[in-house]
This record gives C-alpha cells, structure tokens and sequence, in this order.
C-alpha cells in the first residue's frame, strides 16, 4: 500500500531564505518601496443594499473567497510569502466592490483572460456568486485590472 507523500515545510517553497523576508519589496527606486504583496477582495453591493444581506454574511462571503483563493494557491511562491509567519500581521487586502452578480463575473471572467489567478465565491445552495479574491500579488502586478472600482464602503 502506497503512503501518501507528506508536503514540503514551508521554508522549501520560500523565495529566498538569505534574510527575512517581508511583503514588502527591496528596490532601489521609490516606486518599487511602495510594491507591497496585496489580496485584492471584491464583493457585490447589492447584496447588502438590495438583498438586504446582514453585514456579517457579507464578511463571510469575503473570508471565504479569500481563504479558498489561498489555498488554491498555497504553493505559489508569492503566496507563500505572504503567509509567512513574520508577515502575518502586516498582510495587506483591498476590498472593493461591484453592483451586482453580472459585474461580478464580468470581472472574473477579465481576471481569468489576464491570468491572474482568483477564487470567485459561488454560494450554495443558491448557486450564486457572492465574491471573488485574488492570490497575492505585487500590487504593481495586477492594480490595473481594479482601478475602475470603488472601495468597499
């Protein structure tokens, strides 16, 4: 009977181990020094204003995309990064927000294009979608797919 193999530690998966690591990036222009590793969030507005949703469910929604899009992307090496426990109190997320459901998987479906890796929160069992969240990212990476939206409010 085969054993199934145990993952790697996470220091094997790290980017570089030569000194610590934070999510933010050491460069030498200004530009660069404000490139931070960030968790793009977005959630549907309607839920709360038309749908009447509590804001509870709504920040669950939210954790869960958020979570699932971790997860999928455990192994990533920015991700990794970013879960480091040294940054686990200087994560950065940016929660925005969209109209409705059509925005929503509009906005997925422009992610999935560009490749840029996202998890879009389909809630059951209504089989609707909620919300959606990125992997990290370098802001400067994927900031232009979200310029058009407004923060979460």
């Amino acid at each position: 009977m085969s054993q199934a193999s145990e993952p790697p530690p996470l220091q094997s998966l790290s980017v570089q181990e030569s000194e610590p690591q934070t999510n933010e990036v050491k460069a030498g222009d200004n530009a660069a020094k404000d490139d931070v590793l960030v968790q793009y969030i977005v959630i549907r507005k309607d839920l709360v204003l038309e749908q009447n949703w509590p804001l509870g469910s709504i920040i669950s929604q939210g954790c869960h995309a958020a979570v699932a899009a971790i997860w999928l992307h455990k192994g990533d090496p920015e991700t990794v990064l970013y879960c480091r426990p040294e940054n686990l109190d200087h994560m950065h997320k940016v929660t925005l927000e969209v109209k409705g459901e059509t925005q929503l998987r509009n906005l997925a479906q422009k992610l999935e294009t560009a490749g840029v890796a996202h998890k879009l929160w389909i809630e059951q069992p209504e089989n609707y979608a909620t919300c959606l969240a990125t992997k990290p990212y370098l802001k400067s990476q994927v900031a232009s797919h979200f310029k058009k939206l407004k923060l979460c409010k």
